[in-house]
């Protein structure tokens, strides 16, 4: 049976609508958290700062040593959650491509997981991303590719023209 549902895409390419539509499918409960969670969680200081998590005015986010340690025990932590029997849905953005993959398969190692690509052409990314009002412009388009970088799927979906609920039944599919 599957524990842990992966969703990795660029910012506004739909995962977090994913998240709860498949949340709604499945016939189990299923918490989801999304590396914004994380972000939101962390002092405000760390949100603008080299050492935690800094946003740049082009959309690119850069990452230092206290955000990649406190991702890190977030990782443990949310495979301690299916270890502990919890089903989790993972709304991530590995902006290191296939090295930001690499954590989450330590972590995860010995549980059922499924990893799941959602794309999102970043024309379309990037009007959602305007139509949010919440997000750095160019986040969508930069991001859009770079995520997917060399990372390993079981699943991929495009939500560009499909919408979540259809994506959601998509991969509720593919779970064992």
């Amino acid at each position: 049976m599957s524990q842990v549902i992966v969703l990795n895409g660029g910012s506004s390419s739909g995962k977090s609508g994913l998240a709860r539509c498949l949340q709604a499918v499945l016939p189990d409960p299923w918490l989801a958290f999304g590396i914004d969670t994380l972000v939101e969680a962390m002092p405000a200081a760390m949100r603008s700062s080299a050492a935690g998590i800094e946003f740049d005015p082009d959309g690119t986010v850069s990452v230092g040593p206290e955000f990649m340690a406190m991702q890190a025990a977030w990782i443990e932590g949310v495979a301690a959650m299916a270890r502990a029997g919890a089903r989790i849905i993972v709304d991530e953005v590995f902006l290191g491509g296939a090295g930001s993959q690499q954590p989450w398969q330590r972590a995860l190692d010995g549980l059922h997981v499924v990893w799941v690509g959602v794309r999102c052409e970043a024309a379309v990314a990037e009007g959602r991303e305007i139509a949010r009002g919440d997000r750095i412009a160019g986040m969508a388009a930069s991001q859009a590719e770079l995520v997917h970088r060399g990372v390993t799927y079981d699943l991929e979906v495009d939500t560009t023209r499909t919408e979540s609920i259809e994506c959601a039944r998509t991969i509720a599919a593919r779970l064992r």
